[in-house]
């Protein structure tokens, strides 16, 4: 993986990462490989023990219930992980399909272990990223609980462009929407015409525009307003020093 691979700029975000640091992340990578679209990487219930780190295009972690309903508990987008959380856990708790082609690296959670062991920063990391998920799943229990309908599609679209440009992958004010209505309904807990109307309801009152499964802000402050959105600024790793003169 190369500096401008989405989940290396995402670690740099948070340490300094030197080219031995990365060169020991690339000697873990065991497969590298595109995985199709509707495809399950992931299946709930079943032993998973490897992380893949995204480098282009889009998956969803999703819950099937019993009586054929999905919840769809957060998207996968270039730079994240797939494998946090469900190889730390004897069998995966939710499953990950491909909504897009997708392309990927992957090394086994044993291998990445033992770098941690030798490369402590690593382990930070994961941890600093397992932070930003925790902090992502509680925005969407707000918006399931709380949040009005058209306040859930905002929110949902200003945390897709804010972690879209963290990578590099939106242009401005414009970003990839991939995910289907129904897709959105399942992670929103609204039906499909809801949110086909929410849409629409953004649309008119100047806040976004949609052509070719492209988003574009028009007016990101009121957007912002409407959805309670705060931007997740997570701190860097303090480094070595710095942790040692606050013992």
């Amino acid at each position: 993986m190369g500096r401008r691979h989405p989940f290396v700029l995402r670690l740099n975000q948070l340490s300094e990462f030197s080219d031995a640091d990365l060169q020991s992340l690339d000697d873990l990578i065991e497969l590298e490989t595109t995985v199709k679209r509707r495809c399950d990487l992931v299946v709930d219930g079943y032993e998973y023990r490897k992380l893949c780190f995204v480098e282009d295009g889009y998956a969803a972690r999703y819950k099937l219930l019993r009586n054929g309903k999905r919840q769809v508990i957060t998207t996968v987008l270039p730079g994240d992980v797939v494998g946090l959380p469900g190889s730390f856990f004897q069998k995966a708790h939710y499953s990950v399909v491909a909504i897009t082609e997708l392309r990927l690296q992957a090394c086994s959670i044993t291998d990445f272990v033992d770098l941690c062991y030798r490369r402590p920063q690593f382990a930070l990391a994961l941890s600093w990223l397992a932070v930003q998920e925790a902090v992502s799943y509680g925005e969407h229990i707000v918006d399931i609980g709380r949040r009005t309908p058209i306040e859930r599609v905002a929110h949902f679209l200003m945390e897709l462009h804010t972690r879209l440009s963290l990578v590099g992958r939106a242009r401005g004010l414009t970003f990839e929407l991939p995910f289907s209505q129904e897709l959105m309904a399942d992670a929103l807990g609204l039906s499909v015409p809801h949110v086909n109307r929410m849409l629409a309801r953004l649309r008119a009152d100047g806040l976004i525009s949609v052509i070719d499964h492209h988003v574009r802000f028009h007016d990101i402050e009121r957007l912002r307003l409407l959805a309670h959105f705060q931007t997740p600024d997570v701190t860097r790793i303090p480094p070595a020093q710095a942790s040692a003169r606050t013992r």
